[in-house]
């Protein structure tokens, strides 16, 4: 089963006050097992972006100014997400600003019934608890630390990790053929081994013999 993380960054919090998308992450995976199939770009706003927004990702409006629109990389995008399951964490944040921007170049927005949300899922397995990604990064022990800004690809790759505990699924354990032969060949060696019956010398059964008679004196006379 294929499934995309997806993760957005934007001008600012609000659609309504016309916030735009600045970044777009998405990382598939194919029954938990990242795939190199990966979907990224960043887009110019044809707006400034936020003071608050800077802050949390650090891109310019310099940094945007060249970059591609959303109506140049629309088609690839909904191309690569295309009949998968969406991960997101907190989904109305980033599904409102993907259909944001495809209503405005007249697209089919996407369908939250193919979206999980993680945040949910966080809610409801932890009620009271943190469940931002770094806490969840925290509570299951996923190295975070590269996480100095929210740069999508980044937060997507851990997202990935996070779902896969969310879940109740292990990481996923690569078993090599080559490795397993090994293994049953030093098996049968040992059952091998074990089933070698050693025939001792003539000489050596004189020694034991001797040996016997000795220990037989020295106990009873």
């Amino acid at each position: 089963m294929k499934e995309i993380v997806l993760d957005t960054e934007t001008t600012g919090l609000s659609v309504r006050e016309g916030h735009r998308i600045v970044e777009i992450g998405c990382i598939e995976i194919e029954d938990l097992i990242p795939t190199k199939n990966v979907f990224h770009c960043y887009l110019n706003p044809q707006r400034k972006v936020s003071e608050s927004a800077l802050k949390v990702h650090g891109y310019t409006d310099e940094f945007l100014a060249d970059k591609k629109k959303f109506v140049d990389v629309a088609d690839d995008f909904l191309k690569f997400i295309d009949g998968k399951k969406i991960i997101i964490h907190n989904a109305e944040f980033d599904i409102g600003h993907l259909n944001n921007e495809l209503s405005l170049i007249s697209k089919q927005k996407i369908s939250k019934d193919n979206v999980i949300d993680t945040l949910e899922l966080a809610r409801n397995k932890f009620p009271g608890s943190g469940i931002s990604l770094d806490a969840l990064c925290k509570r299951f022990r996923i190295d975070n630390s590269k996480r100095e800004k929210h740069t999508a690809l980044i937060d997507c790759e851990l997202l990935s990790k996070v779902y896969i505990n969310l879940i109740d699924q292990k990481e996923p354990i690569f078993k090599f053929k080559k490795d397993e032969k090994k293994l049953v060949d030093k098996h049968n060696d040992f059952l091998n081994y074990s089933k070698k019956i050693i025939k001792p010398s003539k000489d050596e059964l004189e020694k034991h013999k001797n040996f016997l008679k000795k220990e037989f004196k020295r106990n009873f006379f």
